[in-house]
């Protein structure tokens, strides 16, 4: 299992590095593989701990209050924002509601459509009822 994460063929140890192979190998006329990281230096870049506070995850408690302050009317609008622009709140968090108020928008704008079909339509309806009295 070791020799897995040990790669021994490795020019880097002889003294050489991918780079040098891959000039010898085009001067030679041949083709070049291209340079595959060693199994230990994917895995180095797999998990790294967070820089700051910010990059750290929410927890639990934190989205059950936002959620919970996101069910106040009005509220929820100001907070949305707040928590959207801060500078202060985890980058998770930030894009979660970035994402919430596109889609607030996108509601809006489709509600303000459907809103003036409706009316074109009723006023139709209504000037060709019109024409008729008893």
């Amino acid at each position: 299992m070791d020799d897995m994460y040990n790669n021994s063929n490795t020019n880097e140890e002889n003294g050489g590095s991918a780079y040098e192979e891959a000039g010898t190998a085009q001067e030679n006329g041949g083709y070049q593989q291209p340079y595959q990281p060693t199994v230990q230096e994917q895995l180095q870049y797999q998990y790294q701990q967070p820089d700051d506070e910010r990059e750290e995850p929410v927890t639990m408690g934190e989205w059950v209050i936002s959620l919970l302050i996101m069910m106040i009317p009005c509220v929820n609008i100001i907070m949305a924002f707040v928590w959207a622009f801060s500078s202060k709140e985890k980058k998770s968090k930030s894009n979660y509601f970035k994402a919430y108020l596109i889609f607030m928008a996108i509601q809006i704008v489709l509600a303000v459509v459907l809103m003036i079909v409706y009316f074109v339509f009723l006023g139709a309806v209504i000037s060709s009822v019109g024409g008729y009295s008893y």
